[in-house]
């Protein structure tokens, strides 16, 4: 139909040193396909074109072809042990000064989400957290803030009244206290320097898209920039298999400890 898929990776590559081998490639072709048709473009060739002619374009190829699914407080289960078991080991055996890394964190429903937990057990001013992701649109709209009442459908209702300001019936922003927690940053994490000495990493529901071989890498990457005895967060698909032979112990559900 396209023509050659490979020529195409290449080239997007080139532009933007994303690299589309580390996708399951199945999926990864089957979403840019539908994106080209879109456009009534007819081949690989004649999209890269366009991509390298118009700024539109090409920062709807980027926004489409990263993953941002993203909900506060996805899977509540999990963040219930977060706050009940995982916060506490963290300041018990870290001190209050925690580094919290959420990389690929989206359009930052969880870094957000990390901040106002945290705010059960620190002071606001004392709340730091790093967030990450590669598309740099999905950051701008994290920094804007505004969220449908969708994304928002496990949040607790205490933290919907304190930190949240109603815009209309299904879109709320989110407070300038809570943002202010948090620090965006571009990353790619197939090729850029990690953060050092994490207190947790927290990466979750992303890595399914990957090859094993990439997620591998990632997950030791991941161990690197943690301290000792820190904690990896991954997402309810995403099970470490032996987690040991990359320096990780089973710490709870979803949690790895660094060895």
């Amino acid at each position: 139909m396209l023509g050659t898929y490979e020529a195409f990776k290449q080239s997007i590559y080139d532009m933007t040193k994303i690299d589309l081998n580390s996708y399951k490639e199945r999926q990864m072709k089957r979403r840019i396909e539908a994106l080209i048709s879109k456009h009534n473009i007819t081949s690989y060739q004649d999209y890269i074109v366009k991509l390298k002619n118009d700024k539109v374009i090409f920062d709807e190829f980027i926004n489409y072809i990263t993953i941002n699914v993203s909900e506060f407080f996805r899977n509540p289960e999990q963040w219930a042990l977060l706050e009940k078991e995982v916060f506490p080991y963290l300041m018990e055996r870290f001190g209050k000064d925690i580094k919290i890394w959420s990389a690929a964190c989206s359009t930052g429903d969880e870094p957000y989400s990390l901040a106002m937990l945290l705010s059960k057990f620190l002071p606001l001013n004392k709340i730091k957290i790093i967030a990450t992701d590669i598309d740099r649109t999905v950051m701008d709209k994290a920094k804007i803030g505004l969220y449908s009442d969708k994304s928002l459908k496990d949040l607790p209702e205490d933290f919907l009244k304190k930190y949240f300001n109603k815009i209309n019936d299904r879109t709320y922003q989110i407070s300038d206290q809570i943002k202010a927690c948090v620090e965006f940053k571009q990353h790619d994490l197939l090729k850029d320097v990690y953060p050092s000495n994490c207190d947790l990493i927290v990466c979750r529901n992303v890595l399914i898209y990957f090859t094993d071989e990439a997620k591998n890498k990632i997950y030791q990457d991941f161990n690197k920039a943690l301290k000792k005895d820190a904690l990896l967060f991954v997402g309810s698909t995403e099970q470490i298999i032996q987690s040991q032979q990359i320096g990780f112990l089973n710490f709870k559900s979803f949690f790895y400890k660094k060895a």
